[in-house]
């Protein structure tokens, strides 16, 4: 696991997000304390992108609703940011999170301890995002070599994202071996 960690410092580094601390692990929790999920979404041997409004470049997912499994979630969540279906989903690792918040984000998220899953994933794009209205606002989605996303995320700040895509690639490839 050193290794692992040596090689994507960004992604394996402490972070604070508000009131929120996190790290990333590589072992899966219990399905009862994963409260969001992120996918890594390959087109062939591309990968897939998506840019908010505001011109962040970010990782497709989000938060399960009530009563959702988490892959359930991810295909809700690539069909509204991306306008993509899932053909798999391989979790591989995730953010541990402890919230300092008095109360959970959602009545039904598990609390103050979290998880925040991600895999890769085989998608297929087939139409434009079918963003909800209280959604973020997707602006563009694309495929890209693993190297033009990491150099995206990279442009924006976003270096644990770029390691994460990074990641992602090298799980994949040796698991197609």
């Amino acid at each position: 696991m050193a290794e692992i960690r040596e090689l994507y410092p960004n992604l394996f580094q402490k972070a604070i997000w508000g009131k929120i601390e996190l790290e990333f692990r590589m072992d899966l929790p219990e399905s009862h304390l994963i409260s969001n999920v992120n996918i890594v979404p390959f087109v062939n041997n591309e990968c897939v992108v998506i840019r908010l409004e505001n011109g962040q470049w970010e990782i497709p997912g989000g938060t399960l609703e009530k009563g959702e499994y988490y892959l359930d979630t991810i295909k809700r969540e690539l069909i509204e940011e991306a306008g993509a279906t899932l053909h798999s989903f391989h979790p591989f690792g995730g953010w541990k999170c402890y919230s300092h918040h008095l109360q959970p984000y959602k009545p039904h998220l598990p609390h103050p301890e979290f998880y925040r899953i991600v895999g890769y994933g085989e998608v297929q794009l087939v139409s434009l995002p079918q963003i909800p209205a209280d959604g973020e606002k997707v602006v563009a989605v694309e495929s890209m070599s693993v190297q033009d996303a990491v150099n995206k995320f990279q442009q924006v700040g976003r270096n644990d994202l770029a390691e994460l895509y990074q990641l992602a690639k090298t799980i994949r490839n040796s698991s197609a071996k």
